[in-house]
């Protein structure tokens, strides 16, 4: 949060001192840049979602939430507080970018629908406010965190926490600690072509995914 106020600071600053269009301006605003990352792990009983900022290359925990969704009656329901949730998260912390863990192929294809309108409700949010959006393995994710893609739950928590330097993880849900890790994945792979998808907008989703529109 020290990073953040800095931050801020900085801002006040060049707005009291400086006017727009000077060399002095521009200066300030190369200092000044911040990125704000939305991760989110989708899921059907708990949805993982961590904000971080990175400021000049550095990151910092911004925010972390889980919704927890096994006290919804039906999965229309579930989706609708995905979505909401999603979508005042956006309108809070004004994220930049947004990155998410995409569902990983099992067995039980009822499970797998379920996680995957879930993911869909939270690209819908994130695209209703026009937001680029990325995918990422779950394999990924963890080897951007670990260096190991088979990394447990509690090793990808154990290694954030070492990144972003807290002193005490600040949730008792993995899957909200999951959410973190997609937003730091995103800033390590920033700059690249590693990602799995990413879209720009309706237009960029729909001409990426054409067997969807019918």
């Amino acid at each position: 949060m020290k990073l953040r106020i800095f931050h801020k600071i900085l801002i006040s600053f060049k707005n009291i001192f400086y006017s727009e269009n000077t060399s002095e301006s521009h200066i300030f605003d190369s200092m000044i840049s911040e990125k704000i990352i939305l991760g989110i792990d989708p899921g059907t009983t708990i949805m993982g979602f961590g904000i971080i900022s990175v400021i000049k290359g550095n990151m910092e925990m911004v925010s972390i939430h889980e919704l927890l969704l096994k006290k919804y009656p039906n999965h229309e329901t579930k989706l609708k507080h995905i979505f909401d949730k999603t979508l005042a998260l956006i309108d809070e912390f004004h994220p930049d970018e947004v990155a998410l863990e995409a569902p990983f192929f099992g067995k039980n294809v009822q499970s797998m629908l379920k996680l995957g309108r879930a993911q869909g409700v939270a690209m819908a949010a994130s695209l209703h406010r026009n937001i680029p959006i990325t995918e990422y393995s779950p394999k990924k994710i963890k080897m951007a965190i670990t260096g190991n893609g088979n990394a447990s739950k509690e090793q990808v928590a154990g290694m954030l926490q070492s990144l972003l330097k807290l002193k005490e993880f600040p949730t008792k849900y993995l899957d909200a600690s999951d959410g973190l890790a997609v937003a730091v994945c995103h800033h390590f792979n920033s700059g690249t072509i590693s990602s799995d998808k990413s879209y720009t907008g309706w237009d960029s989703f729909l001409k990426q995914n054409p067997d969807r529109l019918k």
